[in-house]
């Protein structure tokens, strides 16, 4: 019996099953774990003042966040030289998120629950999230403008916000200011510079040409003269007003409303307050720059270079496999040199990333960015424009690391096209090329998207190679703007593989990086999901438009 159970082949089919389960589970799970840490970390946490008892006896007070809590046992407590108080065997600890940097040193600090005399979660209590610093927790003291203060006690609050309210708008004008219209003169002049040079090389720098760009950079320096007063303006306005708040030492601290992204009291907020907090900070992460060293504010750049990086990649690598799949299926004769280049391509999948880094540094950056450079932008010399990493040569390498995978899926969807439709569209009068291009190639597109489906899930997670070939950690600019060309290869942008690197590992502030590693990590899955889905759908219309290859 048990014979011919295993002869049917019926426990290896639940084998498989078993197999296939457990995958599922691990993959749930993981992404589970990495969204609650990740969009946990948006909710606003109640905000927690100790009574803290230290080992000398001072007593002090401590407010901020509870982040987290660890057991010692009374070995572990003793090798790491704790004291543990009589009749406890164990030493429990909190790290607290404290913040107020600039005044204590530090963001978070551990404390023993064993010395904490007191706790309590006043509703008055203010979290202050500044662009500069971190957070600032305290009690609300006061309003003031030009240094006088205007509002104190209860009516400083409704104040307050007020005062946000109109910061935040005179801080958007002038970053809108700065970015595009004082950021499109920079630009303008320096093209000019760049436009005078190329003339003196070619020996075209006369009286009538000075002029000319004389004129204009006067026309430019006017404009950027005029915006500088106005910025000057909005920043004076903007330096009117500033906050009032205590810390829980008794120290009262000023903190200008510039510098200041919101405010709110968490232990006084309703359910749908909290929410509506919690979406602010959403929307916020996925929209805004990044700040403090990329432990705070959003992620909008990385989201954009990674999916331009990959859409770039795409358009480079589609068409290259496929007509090197199409070359080796259709044109060339099926012999040992064919065999050696398939085993080739396969060998090439199997590559190490950073060896395309290195290779896409050496040959796309040096070699070709640099001749480019001396040929079609002699007047940028020795500054480079092409002959430094940026988003044409990531994109590039990337096409070469997922080739093979594009090349490999295209041959085998030509290989299943019959070869009676071959024969009757010849037969019908259509030449090769047009039989290749009206009828193989469209029936071959469901395999052709496979492979940019693969090339995609494997490209936007890639990030050893990006760190040789264009991306950084903090670009000040973005690939796509409102200046001419408009899209701009050459520039460095940031990715989100490397933006987990760099805030996982080299953020100086690590209890505070930890969370956005998470947030992060998931927003790429979600990246990746998202640009697989869109191929995905792609492909199944095209099934469903032939579906007579499988029939």
């Amino acid at each position: 019996m048990i014979k011919q159970w295993f002869k049917s082949g019926e426990p290896w089919v639940w084998l498989n099953a078993a197999a296939v389960s457990a995958n599922l589970i691990l993959v749930v799970g993981l992404l589970a774990l990495v969204a609650v840490r990740g969009l946990g970390h948006f909710w606003p946490a109640q905000v927690v003042e100790y009574g803290y008892k230290d080992k000398d006896g001072v007593a002090t007070t401590i407010v901020g966040e509870l982040v987290d809590t660890v057991v010692l046992s009374a070995q572990q407590a003793k090798d790491a030289n704790y004291e543990i108080l009589a009749g406890k065997d164990s030493l429990v600890q909190q790290l607290i998120k404290s913040g107020n940097r600039d005044t204590t040193g530090m963001d978070f600090r551990w404390i023993e629950q064993q010395r904490i005399t007191g706790e309590s979660y006043p509703v008055e209590i203010l979290v202050v999230e500044r662009r500069e610093w971190g957070n600032f927790y305290g009690r609300l003291v006061a309003v003031k403008e030009q240094g006088k203060i205007i509002a104190s006690g209860e009516q400083a609050w409704p104040v307050a916000e007020e005062k946000l309210q109109a910061a935040l708008k005179l801080f958007d004008e002038i970053d809108t200011m700065q970015r595009k219209e004082v950021g499109a003169i920079n630009y303008a002049l320096e093209r000019l510079r760049l436009k005078q040079k190329r003339l003196q090389l070619q020996n075209q720098w006369n009286d009538n040409t000075r002029q000319e760009l004389a004129k204009q950079e006067a026309d430019y320096q006017a404009s950027y003269q005029k915006l500088q007063g106005e910025l000057a303006k909005l920043n004076e306005k903007l330096a009117l007003d500033s906050l009032v708040v205590k810390e829980a030492s008794g120290q009262e601290v000023e903190i200008p409303f510039a510098k200041t992204v919101r405010i709110y009291k968490p232990n006084a907020m309703s359910v749908f307050a909290k929410i509506g907090h919690y979406g602010s900070k959403l929307i916020e992460f996925v929209s805004d720059d990044p700040r403090e060293a990329n432990t705070e504010g959003g992620i909008f750049p990385a989201i954009f270079g990674t999916v331009m990086m990959v859409m770039v990649m795409a358009v480079i690598v589609t068409p290259l496999g496929v007509v090197a799949a199409v070359y080796m299926r259709e044109y060339a004769k099926q012999g040992f040199l064919t065999r050696l280049i398939r085993i080739a391509v396969n060998n090439l999948a199997g590559v190490p990333s950073i060896v395309y880094g290195v290779f896409g540094l050496g040959f796309f950056v040096y070699i070709l960015g640099g001749n480019i450079d001396r040929l079609f932008f002699p007047e940028s010399l020795p500054a480079p424009v092409f002959g430094t990493p940026g988003l044409l040569w990531s994109s590039l390498t990337l096409a070469l690391l997922t080739l093979p995978v594009v090349i490999v899926s295209t041959e085998e969807g030509l290989s299943r096209i019959p070869k009676a439709i071959r024969e009757g569209s010849l037969a019908l009068g259509a030449t090769k090329a047009e039989t290749l291009w009206r009828t193989v190639l469209p029936m071959a597109s469901p395999a052709i998207m496979t492979g940019l489906i693969l090339a995609v899930a494997r490209a936007a997670g890639e990030v050893a190679p990006l760190m040789l070939v264009g991306v950084v950690k903090l670009a000040p600019t973005l690939p796509l703007d409102g200046n001419f060309p408009y899209m701009h290869f050459d520039r460095k942008f940031m990715h989100l593989g490397f933006h987990i690197y760099d805030v996982g590992f080299q953020s100086p502030n690590v209890e505070a990086a930890r969370p956005l590693v998470y947030a992060t990590s998931l927003l790429l899955v979600l990246v990746i999901i998202g640009l697989n889905m869109s191929a995905i759908s792609i492909r199944n219309h095209l099934r469903e438009k032939y579906r007579a290859l499988d029939n």
